[in-house]
């Protein structure tokens, strides 16, 4: 619990609103792409620019070990490719490689409809959550 039960309380109504509408698109996302939704978190995490591996397990939420999994699959596939750190070459860093990047473009067409709920908001309710939504982003 944080300092702020109301936010707590929103946080955990935003989350189970998304968690719950979600399966619709991450089945028509693996399916597109042919690839586990645990390799599909990794690609979209790069998409944001190259990391190391443990960045990508952080990034991802998964252990190091899973994430090493998944890069050397993503490697194989010819999605990602790893490359040394300028200031420490022992360090490799994993970033898209065109592919990826293409695959990322797939994923993110993937149509994504809002759940009727939300849907059901008028103009101005929509105005308002995006704003909002907007504000926390940073955007």
């Amino acid at each position: 619990m944080s300092d702020n039960p109301m936010a707590d309380q929103v946080w955990r109504a935003m989350s189970s609103l998304v968690i719950d509408n979600r399966d619709s698109w991450k089945r028509a996302v693996v399916e597109r792409s042919g690839l586990p939704f645990s390799r599909i978190r990794v690609l979209r995490r790069l998409a944001r620019g190259p990391m190391t591996v443990k960045q990508v397990a952080a990034a991802a939420t998964m252990d190091a070990p899973a994430a090493t999994v998944a890069v050397n699959d993503l490697e194989e596939r010819g999605l990602v490719v790893r490359t040394p750190q300028p200031t420490n070459r022992r360090c490799k860093m994993v970033s898209l490689t065109d592919a990826g990047r293409d695959m990322v473009a797939t994923i993110d067409a993937t149509d994504d409809p809002a759940p009727e709920v939300l849907s059901g908001l008028d103009g101005v309710e929509l105005r308002k959550l995006q704003a909002i939504l907007a504000k926390l982003s940073g955007v």
